[in-house]
């Protein structure tokens, strides 16, 4: 019996059920805005299904009022590719959905669709982009290419921002201190969540909270307990088992015994008084502690950290100490985190030499508490102690800007060049297909990027290249180049990905050596330096020529 049309796909459908099992299941041609739909089917009524086309994928503006964007959501963006195919169920939701007029041939063609006559170039993931320079050039049948608008924008816009945010907590922060991130239960939804952990990773966090992502991603898990443990505790008594063999020799040891003697021993060495310190605190780091003795990092600011968290920290740690175990240190979570940093350190300090236990002053001290930016800035002017930062809701929300902003323009079809004109001359677009060049001055910096037509010669070292602005006739310079690097490669052809996804920590380090080849002006935090991207003399002329065609004649009366 011959197979019904709409059962053409359910060998495809078993081909990349192995590819879909790796995806997010969310990202699937369904996850569009309808219009690419009815677009879909009014360009197979109106016989355009040979048409070619390209499209960029673009953002006008860097985020953050800052100078640099970091380009993410790459290997994503691929995956879709390769997995993309409507399922029966998909046909069969967009049948009862769409108009009654439509032509059920079109299911046919849809449910035939794929992308193995898309061609994908693109620059490498982790890279510095900028304004106008495409991160992704799109060829191939029209409809195909249009269908593909919504979920390209999806996976690049918050993948992008959120690199960047990162990559810029990074700079602030320094190379020296570690940052994790902390933001999956203020994130937007799961997907929000685990793409804030992922991207964050690759702009230059050392770890994550969110346990899935660290499954799923492969990167370093970190966390120790919320101020609920500790509050669960009222005195010594609610202490279950609190003994602990010793780290070398298995002896059994009564930790609880150990830390009550210490807290008395050192409260004077560090002016604080054992009565005001809590009991029930103490209780909790003493359980805490016997839970995991190799992995001892404590909260202390539930009550106080100055009259009681530092001391009862102190007072199990070196009971630890005593049978074989290091502590790693102190979270701090609220308060004046400058100060309670500094106080922390002195603490240690003083205990460290008192006790000649060097490594007791280098413990670590973690603070968290609606981190931003301006905060790191700030702590960093006040001589902060702290060692690592754990940042969760102006991470991963990107409160300072919520969206990048990319778009996705057509650009040429069946080889003839198209351009969006507007009153806002940042909204035109620069037609046609481009390569882009990044140009190294002669101090190995990047100094500008250059978009020509392809039908150009590529820019040569030491070989004079005219860069203009597009749309400004009298911003023009010469450049002579010590390294031309051509931005753009072959990603998608044939239906196959043609370069393989590197592992998350090569994308991380691509992004830190990238930066790298930024001036420290253009960089900066206040006022940076604005990095330019230009177009040749030929495709300016070219961009020009076309905007006096395509631009309407007024008449004046």
């Amino acid at each position: 019996m011959p197979r019904s049309s709409l059962d053409l796909g359910s060998e495809a459908n078993r081909r990349t059920s192995s590819v879909m099992a790796r995806n997010n299941g969310v990202v699937q041609p369904l996850l569009t805005d309808l219009y690419q739909i009815t677009m879909a089917y009014a360009y197979w009524k109106s016989g355009k299904i040979d048409d070619v086309a390209v499209f960029d994928l673009f953002f006008r503006s860097n985020p953050f009022q800052g100078e640099f964007t970091i380009f993410a959501g790459l290997e994503e963006c691929l995956k879709f590719l390769e997995s993309f195919h409507y399922s029966d169920s998909d046909i069969a939701y967009l049948i009862q959905t769409l108009p009654e007029t439509i032509e059920p041939e079109f299911f046919t063609y849809l449910k035939q669709l794929t992308c193995k006559d898309v061609t994908v170039s693109a620059i490498e993931e982790g890279s510095v982009a900028f304004p106008r320079v495409p991160l992704l050039r799109v060829e191939g049948p029209l409809i195909i290419t249009q269908i593909l608008e919504t979920t390209l924008l999806t996976l690049v816009n918050y993948a992008s921002l959120v690199a960047t945010n990162a990559a810029r907590y990074r700079m602030v922060a320094g190379k020296n201190i570690s940052l994790l991130e902390f933001g999956l239960r203020r994130a937007q939804g799961p997907d929000g969540g685990l793409s804030a952990s992922k991207y964050s990773y690759i702009g230059g966090f050392d770890g994550t909270s969110n346990v899935l992502a660290g499954k799923l991603f492969n990167i370093p898990v970190k966390g120790t307990h919320a101020h609920a443990y500790i509050t669960s505790f009222s005195n010594l008594d609610d202490l279950g088992m609190t003994v602990i063999p010793h780290g070398e020799t298995k002896v059994p040891h009564n930790l609880s015994e150990l830390a009550v003697n210490w807290r008395e021993k050192i409260s004077h060495l560090i002016d604080i008084s054992p009565e005001e310190a809590s009991d029930g605190e103490l209780a909790a780091l003493i359980s805490y502690a016997v839970a995991f003795p190799n992995g001892f990092i404590a909260l202390v600011d539930t009550y106080d950290v100055k009259r009681s968290g530092l001391l009862n920290f102190c007072a199990v740690a070196l009971a630890l100490n005593d049978v074989g175990y290091k502590a790693i240190g102190v979270r701090i979570d609220s308060g004046d985190l400058a100060y309670l940093s500094v106080l922390a350190r002195n603490t240690f300090e003083k205990v460290a030499k008192k006790l000649k236990l060097p490594w007791f002053a280098n413990l670590t001290i973690v603070a968290s508490n609606d981190i931003n930016e301006e905060t790191i800035l700030s702590l960093n002017e006040q001589g902060h102690k702290i060692d690592c930062f754990g940042i969760g809701t102006h991470l991963v929300t990107c409160q300072r800007q919520p969206a990048l902003g990319c778009v996705y323009k057509l650009v040429e079809i069946n080889g003839q060049p198209r351009i969006k004109l507007s009153q806002d001359v940042g909204k035109v677009t620069m037609p046609g297909h481009k390569e882009a060049y990044r140009l190294y001055g002669a101090d190995g910096h990047a100094l500008i990027d250059l978009l020509q037509r392809s039908s150009e010669a590529p820019p040569e070292v030491g070989q004079k290249v005219l860069c203009r602005h597009p749309f400004q006739e009298s911003k023009r310079a010469y450049v002579i180049p010590t390294r031309v690097e051509k931005l753009y490669k072959l990603y998608w052809k044939n239906g196959e990905i043609c370069v393989k996804s590197p592992p998350l920590s090569h994308v991380r380090e691509r992004v830190q050596n990238s930066l790298k080849t930024l001036r420290q002006d253009i960089k900066r935090n206040l006022n940076p330096t604005p990095y330019k991207v230009a177009v040749s003399d030929d495709l300016y002329n070219f961009i020009h020529d076309l905007w006096l065609q395509n631009a309407p004649i007024g008449e004046l009366s």
